[in-house]
């Protein structure tokens, strides 16, 4: 499988399993100097390879490419480990995090994996202006950022371990959630 069928099945799989809408998030993966990325509204039910979009790494993100493309394209230059993004919208990690402070999963594999899921908070009209350099400057220390009442992205160094992670800090959410719920969240 090439990296770009690759991409398109990981990105159909975060909306198979609810991390995204039919509609929502966008993926990347890097491959030498160029980066592929979801287009612009793309719908993961119908999503080709041949709907990505190519991006030089040292250049602005062409027309057509996600609207998230130069925060992927900052992340990649700030850690050259990394080989691919994934920005999902998980209902459970959206709403632990509404708060603006940053996720600290209290499970197993939440400590084990993140420890500290940082949490970025932006007003609405700074989302598109701010979050591209503050999000690339915390994917360098941290496997997951969240931007506060949207949503998650994740970098690794390959897709699979991308989507690994992604599918975890929602699991983490929502076992926080559920445990809030339940009234037996952790006090400390």
């Amino acid at each position: 499988m090439t990296l770009k069928q690759e991409l398109v099945q990981y990105y159909k799989w975060l909306r198979q399993h609810g991390l995204n809408d039919s509609h929502s998030g966008n993926a990347s993966v890097k491959e030498a100097d160029c980066i592929w990325i979801t287009p612009t509204g793309a719908c993961a039910d119908t999503l080709t390879e041949q709907d990505l979009i190519a991006c030089d790494i040292n250049q602005p993100a062409p027309a057509g490419a996600s609207l998230d493309a130069a925060l992927h394209l900052a992340s990649y230059q700030n850690n050259p480990a990394l080989n691919a993004i994934l920005h999902s919208h998980g209902a459970h990690t959206v709403a632990m995090t509404m708060n603006g402070l940053d996720f600290i999963p209290f499970d197993f594999e939440g400590q084990l994996y993140f420890g500290k899921v940082p949490v970025i908070d932006l007003s609405y009209d700074d989302i598109f202006t701010q979050s591209a350099s503050q999000v690339a400057q915390q994917l360098k220390t941290s496997k997951a950022a969240v931007v506060c009442g949207h949503g998650v992205y994740v970098a690794a160094e390959d897709l699979n371990l991308a989507y690994k992670w992604s599918c975890s800090l929602e699991l983490s959410a929502k076992t926080a959630f559920i445990a809030k719920q339940a009234g037996t969240f952790p006090k400390n």
